[in-house]
């Protein structure tokens, strides 16, 4: 539509006629009356003012520079745009077109100006309104409003109006080319360039830049060698740009080769290449000393400079020799400022941060913004929310700083509030605010919420924007409206890698996996988060070996992992209880230097552990940095190996290096205490937790508490303990005291606590099992009966057990009374011979949980084929003599396998490690870790 409905062509045309003749007459008009003798003063005047307004509106100082302008005797046209300029560059809309009315329009760059404001806040109805609404346009106003679809992601409309321009000039070219190469559509921006009648400076720098964003960089170095053959000279930009792909390459050896260049055309001494270089060698975290060297060498240093080099250092973890930098700064200009503020309070150092503010005389908008920020980094929302409030002038990022902390901070329904406020204060939220809202939407489940933030995205004109597209997929998809989450992804124009990963993971988050599945098979491209996303996926719904599949289709496609994946599938060898593939994980963490990260670290430890590998404590000790998690890991570790001594002397270790123990460090120190037997130190842990640390005990706590007393046959003490606890028990204390009467063979109480859970969870057959077990070992048959009555009056099914196990990189299953093994017959004959050779040495099979009515050569038959029996024989049976032999099982191990595995360790001379349900038992030469004690 190139005229508002309201006008037709005609009259449109006429407009354009009475403007021109009202301009000539002016003119005419000006040039025969008498000049007044002050008139070139004026000139003067109003040039000063404005400049001054442009300073004003630079250090954000916007309310100062429209009394400037409010103040002007006379205003120049240029004096009316610098100031709507002004307004639309801090995102104030609304006031720059207040202005614009005022003027009734201006000229074609007083629409243009207003257009561009629109385009940055991706309100694209309303820049195509002004674009509409124009009498006249030059090639400046059809590049601006192409160049606003490009801004906002629309291709299709972009190439559409690119397609209907009258004239095209290299800049529209070049818009263009920006627009496919912003939305990674590289052929087609290949293509146009390709096409291009004239090409420039710009034309390669964007097509170098694209390269470089899809990390083609190869590709993108490449280009510029083509340009340099071509003699095209770069300058600034361009040089920047390629150092940006040389920066992707990763290769510093292709970075000193470009300097021989940059020294030839004079750059290197230029401070915006030698900036640029700089920040190259910066991004390398292994080439921070060589960027120091660089920087020291620099001749010409600027604001950017310096702001880089502390940025750098403070990234790096080096704070202080970022502040001794930030401290040789002659100017300490408001980037180094900024920088250094950024860099404290990512440091934690909070406080430093706040002095350096203080310290500043008068603080721009910028540097408030940083504040704020680092507040909200540090989870101190309050204290930004304090800054906010004295904040003299507040721009767009300042509010979307503000709800995109209280978003990330789990205050989510302040978030909404403050988009509110804004909203009330007549100004349109920025793309920030929106993604931020439905970030908080998502947080708190707040679907009609989401749904008015929607269409506050539509008034703003953001819809097609691909961020919000994004935010918003991500936002119904947790709220579980997968309805409007296909409505969203179908409706968007331009689809990126994150719109393909956002759809993946709303379908992954509503149980949908074999539909995210399609979906990843069908992306054209795929980035670290698309596979990461999949792999995660496996992992929750229990396919750890298709997660795996996934990683190793991941590494022959030569993509990198990174910290997330790698800790996803360390929980899966875990679990899985696969410790060769995890370690061959280990080495692939290594190969690409992930190895010393903490978050990867930890999850190291930790699947060493739950594998029963030694190599848990060899990773412990080799780690520079530890945090909570890295010391509540090795206090659940050795719990998990009923090591309670060790734990508690971890946890003693840990007070000494000053860390603070907190809920879950408690968990692992009791549970250690209880699969000790350690009942008087157990006591005293869990009165340490309120008297020393003021951690009120949780439903976990009391679980283990209960299962302490228990276990060590305070079966009474137990019961009492749960009757006087001042929450409701649940499930799991229950189940504790539950199991603790099997092990005493306490019936009544028994009885008792499985009556608890059959009314919390009926569908447990564990509950009805281990009531049986206790009814069994006391020869109560007509008991064992009526359980059995009830769970098929129930419809509940005993979980059959099940034992695994990895021998050459290749994992077997066993379930009790396997007879679909391909090995059967020969399992079967291992064990009879071991069952005959054990009864030699003194094993008696134990009978009493045997659930069943019927004589002991029966029970001792069913009693054969436990699946941990059958994986044992196994081992025996294809692994060499005397190599250890490790089993995973689903459920408790039972009595008699317990016994049976003690003599087998020590008849076949084998370390048998075995991963029950609750905890790791370890038969060395006729004994068990445990003591005997489970």
């Amino acid at each position: 539509m190139l005229f508002p409905t309201k006008w037709s062509k005609p009259m449109a045309r006429c407009l354009l006629l009475r403007r021109h003749l009202t301009a000539a007459a002016t003119a005419t008009a000006a040039a025969t009356a008498p000049l007044p003798a002050r008139s070139a003063h004026r000139v003067l005047d109003r040039s000063a003012h404005t400049d001054r307004i442009k300073e004003l509106a630079r250090l954000g100082r916007l309310r100062e520079a429209r009394e400037v302008f409010d103040a002007m005797p006379h205003r120049s046209i240029f004096a009316w745009n610098t100031m709507i300029s002004a307004y639309c560059n801090s995102g104030m809309l609304e006031d720059a077109r207040s202005l614009v009315d005022a003027i009734s329009g201006g000229n074609v760059r007083t629409s243009t100006i207003l257009l561009s404001g629109y385009a940055r806040l991706g309100r694209v109805l309303d820049a195509r309104r002004v674009f509409d609404g124009m009498l006249e346009r030059n090639t400046i106003a059809w590049n601006a409003m192409v160049s606003c679809y490009v801004r906002n992601g629309d291709i299709t409309m972009a190439h559409r109006l690119f397609d209907a321009m009258p004239r095209r000039d290299v800049t529209s070219w070049n818009s263009m080319l920006t627009g496919y190469c912003h939305s990674r559509q590289m052929v087609d921006a290949w293509h146009l360039f390709e096409q291009m009648p004239e090409r420039n400076l710009v034309s390669w720098t964007v097509i170098i830049s694209g390269y470089a964003r899809i990390e083609q960089h190869r590709k993108a170095w490449d280009i510029f060698r083509m340009m340099h053959r071509e003699g095209v000279a770069p300058d600034q930009s361009n040089f920047a740009s390629v150092l940006l792909a040389v920066t992707g390459l990763r290769h510093l050896g292709v970075l000193e080769g470009l300097r021989p260049l940059a020294l030839k055309t004079g750059f290197e001494s230029d401070v915006v290449i030698g900036t640029s270089m700089l920040n190259a060698y910066t991004r390398d975290a292994s080439a921070l000393d060589t960027a120091i060297k660089f920087f020291e060498g620099m001749p010409e240093r600027n604001e950017y400079t310096w702001s880089t080099m502390i940025a750098a250092l403070s990234h790096g973890g080096r704070i202080n020799a970022a502040t001794a930098v930030y401290e040789r700064d002659p100017v300490k200009s408001i980037p180094c400022q900024t920088a250094l503020l950024t860099g404290l309070a990512r440091c934690g150092r909070i406080t430093d941060a706040r002095i350096l503010f203080d310290q500043i005389p008068d603080p721009i908008v910028v540097s408030w913004n940083a504040m704020i920020t680092g507040y909200m980094q540090n989870g101190m929302v309050d204290e930004a929310k304090e800054l906010f409030d004295r904040m003299p002038f507040r721009n767009t990022i300042s509010w979307a700083g503000m709800i995109a902390g209280y978003a990330q901070n789990g205050r989510s329904q302040e978030a909404l509030d403050l988009l509110q406020a804004l909203h009330r204060n007549g100004m349109l939220p920025s793309l920030s605010s929106l993604t931020s809202s439905f970030f908080a939407c998502s947080n708190i489940g707040a679907l009609k919420t989401g749904k008015q933030v929607h269409s506050l995205a539509v008034k703003a004109g953001c819809q097609f924007n691909s961020y919000v597209g994004n935010a918003l997929i991500t936002m119904y998809g947790k709220c579980g409206n997968m309805e409007y989450v296909r409505q969203v992804f179908n409706r968007m124009r331009v689809k990126d890698t994150v719109s393909w990963n956002s759809f993946i993971s709303a379908l992954v988050h509503n149980n949908m996996l074999e539909d995210a599945r399609h979906i990843f098979d069908n992306m054209l491209s795929r980035d670290v988060v698309s596979w990461t996303t999949i792999i995660s996926a496996y992992a929750q719904a229990e396919r750890g070996y298709e997660a795996v599949e996934f990683f190793k289709i991941m590494l022959n496609k030569h993509e990198v992992p990174n910290s997330p994946i790698l800790t996803i599938l360390f929980s899966v060898c875990g679990s899985l209880g696969a410790p060769k593939l995890g370690q061959q994980i280990h080495t692939v963490a290594i190969k690409h230097g992930r190895d010393s990260e903490l978050i990867v670290a930890n999850a190291l430890m930790s699947m060493y552990f739950k594998c029963g590998s030694a190599d848990s404590h060899k990773v412990f000790d080799s780690m520079e940095e530890r945090d909570i998690f890295t010391w509540n890991s090795f206090i659940t570790g050795c719990a998990q190996h009923g090591l309670g001594r060790e734990a508690i002397k971890m946890y003693k270790h840990m007070e000494s290096a000053g860390v603070l123990p907190n809920e879950v460090t408690f968990v692992g120190l009791l549970n250690a205490c209880s699969h000790a037997g350690l009942v008087d130190e157990g006591w005293q842990f869990f009165k340490s937790m309120s008297r020393d640390y003021g951690l009120t005990p949780l439903l976990e706590h009391y679980a283990c508490m209960v299962d302490l007393l228990g276990r060590t046959g305070n079966v009474q003490g137990a019961e009492q303990f749960i009757y006087d606890m001042p929450i409701e028990p649940d499930a799991v204390i229950w189940s504790a005291l539950l199991g603790a009467c099997k092990i005493h063979k306490n019936a009544e109480i028994g009885r008792r606590a499985a009556e608890k859970l059959f009314v919390i969870e009926p569908s447990n057959s564990g509950n009805y099992v281990m009531l049986s077990n206790i009814y069994s070992s006391l020869g109560m048959w007509v008991e064992v009966a009526e359980v059995r009555r009830i769970m098929k009056q129930q419809g509940v099914t005993k979980e059959p057990g099940c034992s695994w196990m990895q021998i050459r990189n290749k994992v077997y299953s066993f379930v009790t009374g396997d007879k679909q093994h391909e090995q059967i017959e020969e399992i079967e004959s291992t064990l009879q011979d071991l069952y005959t050779s054990l009864r030699t040495t003194g094993y008696v099979p134990d009978t009493e949980f045997v659930l069943h009515d019927i004589d002991e050569e029966q029970k001792e038959s069913s009693l054969l084929y436990h699946s941990e029996k059958l994986a044992v024989a196994y081992g025996l049976l294809v692994t060499p003599q005397g190599m250890p032999i490790q089993i995973m099982k689903n459920l408790r191990i039972c009595g008699d396998c317990h016994t049976f595995f003690k003599f087998v360790s020590h008849v076949t001379k084998r370390d048998i490690d075995i991963r029950d349900g609750n905890r790791f038992h370890h038969f060395r030469n006729g004994s068990c870790s445990c003591g005997d004690f489970w």
